[in-house]
C-alpha cells in the first residue's frame, strides 16, 4: 500500500466491557419501545423543536456507508407554503398510482391500510424530512464527479436509524414514498446529483389517532439461528 493511500486509525472511543445480564436488558428495553413504533397517518399541528430533528438527523448520520461516502442529504421541512406545495404535488402522483397505475395486486394488499391518493399529514405535520440519496459526489472546487458505493443500503441503514431516533424522542413518523419523486428536487433546489428516496413525516400524532390492527411476524418467521 502506497503512503498516498495510507489508513490512518485511531483508539475506539466506546463504553467498557458491558456484562451479559445488563446488555440482556438493555436490549429488551429498547425492543420494548421500538415494538410499539406505528406507522401514523393523523398528525398534530403542534410545533417541535428543530433541535430535536437536528438530533434525530445527526443520528442518521452516524450510520455505516460504502466506504464511508455517506451518500445522503437530509432536507428537513417546516415552512407551511412548502409543504403545502410537496403535498399538492405528491397528491397529483398519488392520484395517478390509485387510479391503476400501481395494478391491481399493489392496490389489493394495500386495502387493509386504508390508504388512498390523500396526503393531509403533508401538510399538516410539523415536520417533512426529505431522504436524497447521492447517486455519485461533485468536488465542489474541480467539478470532478466520484463515485459512491452501496448507495441504497447506505441510505436504508440512516433512515433506519432516523425512524428510531425520532420515535426514541418521543415523535410519531410515516414514511411516504410517491412515485416518480423528481418533484421534491425541483421543489427543494437540490442537484442533479441527488434523488429523492422518501418523506419522513415526523410529529406528535393526532389525539384521535388510528391505525390499522395489524400484526408483526413472529422470531420464528424472521430469524433463522445456526448454533
Amino acid at each position: 500500500m502506497s503512503s498516498k493511500h495510507k489508513a490512518y486509525f485511531i483508539p475506539l472511543d466506546a463504553p467498557g466491557h458491558i456484562d451479559t445480564k445488563t446488555m440482556e436488558i438493555r436490549a429488551h428495553d429498547f425492543f420494548s419501545q421500538m415494538k410499539n413504533r406505528r406507522t401514523v397517518r393523523d398528525f398534530s399541528p403542534a410545533a417541535i423543536p428543530q433541535k430535536i430533528i437536528e438530533y434525530a438527523i445527526r443520528t442518521a448520520g452516524s450510520a455505516p456507508s460504502g466506504a464511508n461516502k455517506q451518500p445522503w442529504r437530509f432536507v428537513a421541512v417546516s415552512d407551511p407554503a412548502l409543504k403545502a406545495q410537496i403535498r399538492a404535488a405528491a397528491e397529483k402522483e398519488e392520484k395517478i398510482f390509485y387510479a391503476g397505475k400501481a395494478g391491481k395486486e399493489w392496490l389489493r394488499d394495500l386495502e387493509h391500510l386504508g390508504t388512498d391518493e390523500h396526503k393531509p399529514f403533508l401538510k399538516t405535520a410539523p415536520w417533512l424530512i426529505v431522504v436524497f440519496q447521492q447517486n455519485y459526489e461533485i468536488d465542489p472546487q474541480t467539478k470532478k464527479r466520484s463515485k459512491n458505493y452501496y448507495i441504497h443500503e447506505s441510505v436504508g441503514l440512516a433512515c433506519g436509524l432516523l425512524i428510531a431516533a425520532l420515535h426514541n424522542a418521543g415523535l410519531a413518523t410515516l414514511t411516504h414514498t410517491p412515485s416518480p419523486m423528481g418533484f421534491l428536487r425541483d421543489l427543494l433546489g437540490r442537484p442533479k446529483n441527488e434523488r429523492a428516496v422518501m418523506i419522513v413525516v415526523a410529529g406528535y400524532p393526532a389525539k384521535e389517532a388510528m391505525v390499522p390492527d395489524i400484526k408483526r411476524k413472529a422470531l420464528e418467521d424472521i430469524a433463522t439461528f445456526k448454533r
